[in-house]
C-alpha cells in the first residue's frame, strides 16, 4: 500500500504491476484505489497519473462518502424506519425524564427508543450509540466465528465514523469496522471482517488476496453488490 499527498489532501493506493501496455487507475465499491502498471513503470510515472486523476480520484471519494453518508433526511418520529440487520424497522419514542442514560431497545419488530428529551438530536445520538455498540458485538461474533481460518489473530478491534470505508487492517493487525455495519445483514458483516481478516496475509487487493477471500466465502462479489446498492440507507 502506497500513501501519497498532493494539494493538501491524502490518498492510500496500491500499484498492480501486469503484462500490458499502459497505464490506468481505478477505484472499486469499496474503496479501494488501484493503479494497473506495465511491468517495469517506474514510481514517478505512477505519482504522476494519480496527479494527473487527482480531482477524479477526489471527486469520485466525494461521492462515495456521500453514499456511504446517506442523502435521504430522515425523521425522529414514530414509525420512522431505520435499518438494522438487513431489516427496516420502524421506531417508537419514549420520553422518560428518569431514565440515565437515552438507549434504544430492539423488541423484535421496532426499535424502541428512550430519551429523556425527545429531541432529534436525542434521538440520533441513542440510534448512534445503539449502532456502535451492536456492531462491536456482531463484528466479534464474526470474528470468533472465522478464526478458525485463519492462524493470526486481530491485536485490537475499533468501529469507527469513517466515511470513506466499511473496514480497514493496519500492519499491526488493528481492524477497524463502520458502525454502520450493524445495519447490513448478518452475512454482509461477514463478509467485510473476512475481507479484513484476509488482509492478515496479503496487505494488498493482489490476485492471491482475493483468491483467499474466495476460498473462504465464494459469493463475496454478492455481498459486495448489496452494500452498494443499499449504502444510501445505511443511515442514521
Amino acid at each position: 500500500m502506497k500513501i501519497h499527498t498532493y494539494k493538501g489532501e491524502t490518498v492510500r493506493f496500491e500499484v498492480k504491476y501486469k503484462n500490458r501496455t499502459t497505464i490506468g487507475i481505478s477505484i472499486d465499491s469499496y474503496g479501494n484505489i488501484e493503479v494497473q502498471a506495465p511491468k517495469g513503470t517506474p514510481d514517478e510515472r505512477v505519482l504522476q497519473l494519480i496527479e494527473e486523476k487527482w480531482d477524479l480520484i477526489q471527486q469520485k471519494i466525494k461521492e462515495l462518502k456521500e453514499r456511504l453518508h446517506g442523502k435521504q433526511e430522515k425523521i425522529y418520529e414514530h414509525g420512522e424506519k431505520f435499518l438494522y440487520l438487513g431489516n427496516a424497522y420502524p421506531i417508537i419514542i419514549f420520553q422518560d425524564t428518569n431514565i440515565t442514560q437515552d438507549h434504544v431497545e430492539f423488541e423484535g419488530e421496532t426499535l424502541h427508543i428512550y430519551v429523556k428529551m425527545h429531541e432529534d438530536e436525542k434521538v440520533k445520538q441513542a440510534l448512534k450509540r445503539f449502532y456502535y455498540q451492536q456492531c462491536k458485538s456482531l463484528v466479534e461474533r464474526s470474528i470468533a466465528s472465522y478464526q478458525s481460518k485463519f492462524k493470526i489473530k486481530p491485536r485490537s478491534i475499533r468501529i469507527s465514523d469513517s466515511k470513506t470505508t466499511w473496514g480497514t487492517c493496519d500492519s499491526r493487525r488493528q481492524l477497524t469496522f463502520n458502525w454502520r455495519l450493524a445495519m447490513a445483514p448478518r452475512e454482509v458483516i461477514d463478509y467485510v471482517v473476512v475481507h479484513e481478516m484476509c488482509h492478515f496475509v496479503h496487505l494488498n487487493h493482489d490476485r492471491s488476496f482475493w483468491r483467499l477471500v474466495g476460498s473462504i466465502m465464494p459469493d463475496y462479489k454478492d455481498k459486495e453488490k448489496w452494500l452498494a446498492l443499499s449504502n444510501r440507507e445505511m443511515t442514521v
